[in-house]
């Protein structure tokens, strides 16, 4: 159990929550902070942390025992990369193909969204995490631009059905601007951002995508870059991205919105479980932190 003065320290109102603070770090994204949290990883003031504590910048935050640096000390970096064809948009060094290691940038940077393996183009990386919060948010409509050539002729009806919506994944996609390029070429700009949206749209119209290129998101376009080369983003790019966000819904409201449903479709009668896992996460916490100090 954690003592009262730790509890109080970790309900402040007035603090921010967990999963914000860390990826305001730069250590890693919100979405990945939920993961370190829950696998028991995420230690305040030495005493393990919890799905939904709050912290302040008085409190000690620490990941698999090392303490995290102040937000403070953080600056800002925003890349854009030209992500070549086999690179995975993952920050999983287990994945021999992932945009780190590819990247090897000697600071700790995460990417923004994602963009297929056999795809290629413009990807965003930062360590801000609440820039990629904010992009990531389906309802502020940020635009993301492709040129896609496909494996026969491209026709009239795919165009219009392209641009109306296409049924997938339980839904129909939003109308979106579709214009043909080519014989077997077109240009659609999104902004949704469903998985492999445009392979099962074109899938469905019994079309196959042979290529796919990402050039724009948002403001930044693609331009001359070279496959596998990147560059920081300019000053005047940051500036209108954060302006195009700064409506953007607050991650906090958006993320209860997200899980909700998730929720309201587990079953009720495992609820006490996960209190049973705590306290045994717990105890092998203190059981390893006790080890070290003996060790050292």
């Amino acid at each position: 159990m954690h003592s009262g003065k730790k509890k109080e320290s970790n309900s402040n109102a007035e603090g921010i929550s967990l999963n914000k603070y860390i990826s305001s770090t730069g250590f890693c994204s919100r979405r990945d902070a939920d993961k370190y949290i829950e696998q028991f990883r995420v230690t305040i003031n030495g005493e393990l942390a919890t799905a939904g504590m709050r912290v302040s910048e008085s409190d000690k935050i620490a990941i698999d025992g090392e303490p995290l640096k102040s937000k403070n000390k953080v600056k800002p970096i925003y890349i854009a990369l030209n992500k070549p064809v086999g690179i995975t948009s993952t920050t999983d060094l287990k994945d021999k193909t992932n945009i780190i290691s590819f990247l090897n940038y000697p600071k700790r940077i995460f990417p923004i969204g994602r963009l297929d393996k056999d795809s290629d183009g413009l990807i965003f990386l930062t360590n801000d995490g609440d820039i990629v919060n904010k992009i990531l948010r389906a309802a502020n409509n940020h635009e993301k631009e492709y040129i896609v050539t496909v494996d026969k002729a491209i026709t009239p009806e795919f165009i219009t059905r392209m641009s109306n919506g296409i049924p997938m994944l339980g839904t129909i996609t939003a109308k979106c601007f579709v214009k043909q390029e080519g014989s077997r070429k077109f240009r659609i700009i999104l902004t949704q951002g469903l998985n492999r949206q445009i392979r099962r749209m074109c899938e469905h119209l019994d079309y196959k995508v042979k290529t796919l290129t990402r050039i724009r998101i948002m403001n930044v376009q693609l331009g001359n870059l070279a496959s596998g080369k990147w560059r920081y983003l300019t000053p005047q790019e940051i500036d209108t991205i954060n302006s195009l966000v700064v409506s953007s819904v607050k991650t906090e409201e958006a993320s209860v919105k997200q899980y909700i449903p998730k929720k309201k479709a587990e079953p009720a009668k495992p609820v006490a479980q996960p209190k049973q896992d705590i306290a045994s996460k717990e105890k092998k916490h203190k059981s390893y932190n006790e080890w070290r100090k003996k060790k050292k």
